[in-house]
């Protein structure tokens, strides 16, 4: 399963790249917004420093504004993939902007039907909100596993990126159940290292260690 950031915090995605940890980037107005700096120029130092797919979301609602805006996100770097919504305007702008083999993000996706409507306009990526849905007490995952069934009876070649992800949990039932790419915040892809057994372990060695006094160096 890819590992795509969900942030736009220059130094966050540099920390994880060091560890091979960034697959790509996903971004959206709110997130830039926290930077206190232009849209475009946050998007492209993020392009500049991953070479994987970065998702820049467009803000208008109809389609010829979202077309406009998405073509000019893709113009920035030849690794953006346009984040538009899953309403008709953002099927559509989807369809133009895939016809044209740029990559597209279709965001903010609920249900099977919708995801099904995605892989038909040619998207790249179809994100399940995952968090969103457990908020409402649907389990997102039964909405992940029911894309992936569908994809993979039809061979449609559109990747399911998890999002909407909150927990270290989050990500194993997302890798569990097939999805393609999970995007979360740096904070929740760091607490994926941590167990108590490991901490417990580690504690016990530095102590045998101290006690014999070994040194390596």
């Amino acid at each position: 399963m890819k590992f795509f950031v969900d942030t736009a915090d220059i130094d966050a995605i540099k920390e994880l790249q060091a560890y091979g940890m960034v697959d790509g980037v996903t971004t959206n107005p709110s997130l830039i917004a926290k930077s206190g700096r232009n849209i475009l120029e946050v998007i492209k130092e993020i392009c500049d420093i991953v070479p994987g797919p970065v998702s820049a979301e467009v803000v208008a609602l109809d389609h010829d504004t979202m077309l406009a805006e998405g073509r000019k996100l893709a113009a920035i770097a030849p690794n953006i993939a346009v984040k538009v919504p899953l309403t008709w305007a953002g099927l559509q702008t989807c369809k133009v902007l895939s016809d044209a083999g740029t990559m597209v993000n279709v965001t903010l996706c609920f249900s099977a039907n919708q995801a099904l409507l995605a892989a038909k306009a040619g998207a790249t990526y179809i994100s399940p909100f995952i968090g969103r849905l457990d908020d409402i007490n649907i389990d997102g995952m039964d909405l992940i596993g029911d894309i992936r069934t569908i994809y993979d009876n039809y061979g449609f070649e559109t990747q399911i990126l998890a999002a909407s992800i909150r927990t270290a949990n989050h990500m194993k039932d997302a890798a569990l159940i097939g999805a393609d790419v999970a995007t979360a915040p740096p904070a929740v892809i760091k607490a994926m290292a941590n167990h108590m057994l490991t901490q417990q372990g580690l504690d016990g060695f530095m102590a045998d260690v101290k006690t014999a006094g070994i040194t390596i160096l």
